[in-house]
This record gives structure tokens, C-alpha cells and sequence, in this order.
């Protein structure tokens, strides 16, 4: 007897921001192999070019797009908003990060990070659910952190603010949004091997694994398997969470 796979994605429109990153594509194309189409959004489009080249054949074509934005740039957030189909899952996850003790801390440096990390996905889904762009069904994701939620560290103030406003916002959109059918919710990575842990040292890596019972950080697609969850219909009465997705780190 066939019957329905609730994880799937057959069908679905989903936009994914940050899609170059580490995190960002590996979702992007966990996306597409569960047949989703998938609109890819990033500041640099060489390298969302480069995500899609990775595709093998029979799921390359035109089906999956890519939109370069900055999308702390309002011009810029409202042409991708126009560009943008009716969509059934939408995936927040561009962010940057910088280690910086408390009394170095510039406003230049707190605004940029603010603007990208909290401001940038706070209006690019508040101009999505104005403009009726999310299909009632649909699956709103954040990507936010453990970091400032479940443990704090030194010199990860600003970072570890923004995420916890993350999530904050999430849970808002969620009560407001759930008796329009749109669910939303978030994923809690811990360390995860991607390009924003590239300035620490491999000491640091081996000293900071001591902390997770798994004694490895996370691949991009460990946290990827976490957002198609999140974004299928097998997460259907799952909304306003932040899921941990850390390697049991928060257990030590």
C-alpha cells in the first residue's frame, strides 16, 4: 500500500537566505533532493551559482533560482520580495559573527551585526507575511544559536544578543501567525563546521569538543536535516520552538 511521505518536500516553494554559507546551502540542497524548488538568496551570486553547480544532473534545470540581495539594503529586500513566488517554507539563516570582549565593542561593529543577524531577517519576514507571499501551511525557519540561550561565552556578546532576539521574534510570529495556518519556529546549533569558526585555532576546536558529549561539532547538514524537518508537513502541529540541534553540548 503507498502511502504518504511527511517529509517530503515535493512541491513546495521555499526560500532560503544565506544560501552561499555553509549552512545555507547544505539546507538549499537538502531542499531540492526532497523535491522542493528552492529560490536561493546571498549578497555574492558567483557563489550561489556555485551551490546549484554542485547539483547532479537530474535535479539541475531551471526549477531552482538564484536572487542576489543585501538584504539590509530595503531596496534591495523588496525587489526579492517581488521577485519571490507564493512560498510554502521560508528559511532565515544569513548571519555573521565576530569574537569581541565587552569593552572593545564598537557601535560600528554592534549595528553591523544587528543589521544583518536581527534586522535583516525581522523585516524580510514582516514584508513577506504583509505582501501574502507565505501560503497558509507554510513553515517559517530561523537559524539562531545556542549561544547566549543556552550557554554564554566570552567575547560572543553581540552575536549571542542578536540570536536570542531571534528566537524571541519567533515565538512571536508563531502566536500571532498560527491561526493563519504559518507555523514558525527555530533551529539551536551548537559549534558547527562552517566558515564563522574558521578563526578559531584547532587547540581552541579540541578544547571547545570537550563540551559536547558527541566529541564532534556539527556538519552542516546535521543542522540542515533539522530545518526540512521543520519546514515538512511531519512538523505540522510543531510550532514556536527553537530546536536544539547542539551534540548534547547544553547537557554539560
Amino acid at each position: 500500500m503507498m502511502r504518504n511521505n511527511p517529509f517530503t518536500l515535493e512541491g513546495k516553494n521555499i526560500l532560503v537566505t544565506g544560501g552561499a554559507g555553509g549552512i545555507g546551502s547544505a539546507t538549499a540542497l537538502a531542499c531540492i533532493n526532497l523535491g522542493a524548488r528552492v529560490i536561493l538568496t546571498d549578497i555574492r551570486k558567483d557563489a550561489l551559482e556555485s551551490v546549484l553547480a554542485l547539483l547532479p544532473e537530474s535535479l539541475s534545470g531551471e526549477a531552482n533560482l538564484c536572487y542576489a540581495a543585501d538584504l539590509i539594503n530595503m531596496d534591495e529586500l523588496a525587489a526579492l520580495i517581488e521577485f519571490c513566488p507564493r512560498l510554502d517554507g521560508v528559511v532565515c539563516n544569513a548571519g555573521i559573527m565576530k569574537l569581541t570582549l565587552t569593552q572593545f565593542i564598537t557601535e560600528d561593529e554592534l549595528l553591523r551585526i544587528q543589521r544583518v543577524n536581527l534586522n535583516a531577517p525581522i523585516m524580510l519576514v514582516r514584508s513577506l507575511l504583509k505582501h501574502k507571499k507565505i501560503n497558509k501551511g507554510g513553515s517559517i525557519v530561523f537559524t539562531a544559536s545556542a549561544a547566549g540561550v543556552y550557554r554564554v561565552s566570552i567575547g560572543n556578546g553581540i552575536y549571542a544578543t542578536t540570536k536570542c532576539g531571534i528566537d524571541a521574534f519567533m515565538r512571536t510570529v508563531a502566536l500571532e501567525f498560527g491561526p493563519k495556518g504559518i507555523r514558525c519556529n527555530s533551529v539551536n546549533p551548537g559549534m558547527v563546521e562552517t566558515a564563522l569558526i574558521s578563526s578559531f585555532t584547532e587547540e581552541e576546536k579540541k578544547k571547545e569538543m570537550l563540551n559536547y558529549p558527541l566529541r564532534r561539532f556539527a556538519k552542516p547538514e546535521d543542522v540542515a536535516n533539522g530545518i526540512t524537518y521543520l519546514l515538512s508537513d511531519a512538523a505540522s502541529f510543531v510550532t514556536g520552538i527553537a530546536l536544539k540541534i547542539d551534540g548534547g553540548m547544553t547537557l554539560s
